[in-house]
């Protein structure tokens, strides 16, 4: 165990991973300022880490020669990433403002905000990486909601949280970087009897035989381990959570990385994203399954 001082003087306890690999992952998203996570949420202060579901609203946008046009276009990739948690949060059933939810994963704290302003309830999130936890955490105190949204350092997969506390949890786009046994076995353990989970995720279509070249260069991208739709049912069914919803929202994210492609944000993977949504090899799902 080590403890860092952050830079608003709070004293986080950061526990050592549990191998060098997510190491490697809390390095990385500690060193992350990509001008695509942080102009969007600059938007309206939800800082995401995931991508966009639904159609672009091309009237919002305007003519592209106006000198506005790329500030719109901004807000609109924002809009539409928004648009994606608020459908992870439509899956996670009656929750009331007693509850506990639980971001796996949390990133800077978007989801967790918007969760507790649907619900009132208390949010708590875990991510490796002690930057993005006093990100989330700070915003929290600006909003003065720090009282009901909390990020934490700690690993996903063994998380300090009583067994049985949460009335819900959710991985939104950060499954890819753990092992889908161990995952799952742990969300199983802090979810109450009937509790939800849900994750909305990339991952490559077994129908394709094999992970295409272009999901292996997502993987190499983002540093992490894409599984197809089959690990993630079988993990699910070890680890009783029964699926009650199974969406493939593929179609609804492709408008938002043709329009990302076409943005000063683009990243160099936007390519991969498009061509591995169209030929089928992968696929951008949402799974929502009870605890059994």
């Amino acid at each position: 165990m080590t403890s860092t001082e952050l830079a608003n003087e709070t004293s986080v306890t950061i526990p050592s991973p549990a191998s060098p690999y997510q190491g490697d992952i809390a390095r990385y998203w500690d060193q992350e300022a990509r001008p695509v996570n942080l102009r969007l949420g600059d938007v309206d202060g939800l800082y995401h880490h995931h991508y966009g579901i639904g159609d672009v609203d091309r009237a919002a946008l305007g003519p592209a020669d106006d000198i506005a046009y790329e500030k719109k276009l901004v807000a609109e990739l924002h809009r539409l990433e928004s648009a994606q948690t608020g459908v992870l949060l439509d899956q996670l059933g009656s929750i009331g403002r007693d509850d506990t939810l639980v971001d796996a994963g949390c990133g800077r704290g978007g989801s967790m905000v918007m969760a507790h302003q649907r619900f009132g309830c208390k949010t708590e999130g875990v991510t490796l990486s002690a930057k993005q936890a006093d990100f989330a955490n700070r915003r929290a105190r600006e909003l003065g909601i720090d009282e009901h949204v909390h990020a934490r350092v700690c690993n996903m997969l063994d998380t300090p949280f009583e067994t049985g506390r949460a009335a819900a949890s959710w991985n939104n786009e950060s499954s890819m970087y753990v092992d889908l046994g161990d995952l799952f076995a742990e969300h199983s353990r802090i979810l109450g009897r009937g509790g939800r989970y849900v994750t909305i995720t990339g991952c490559w279509n077994p129908r394709y035989g094999q992970p295409s070249k272009w999901v292996s260069q997502i993987n190499a991208h983002f540093e992490c381990n894409i599984h197809s739709r089959r690990e993630y049912l079988k993990a699910m069914a070890d680890n009783r959570l029964v699926p009650q919803a199974i969406v493939d929202l593929t179609p609804a994210t492709l408008p938002y990385w043709e329009l990302r492609a076409t943005s000063s944000l683009v990243t160099g993977i936007e390519e991969a994203f498009i061509n591995s949504y169209k030929d089928g090899s992968f696929q951008y799902l949402m799974i929502a399954a009870d605890r059994v």
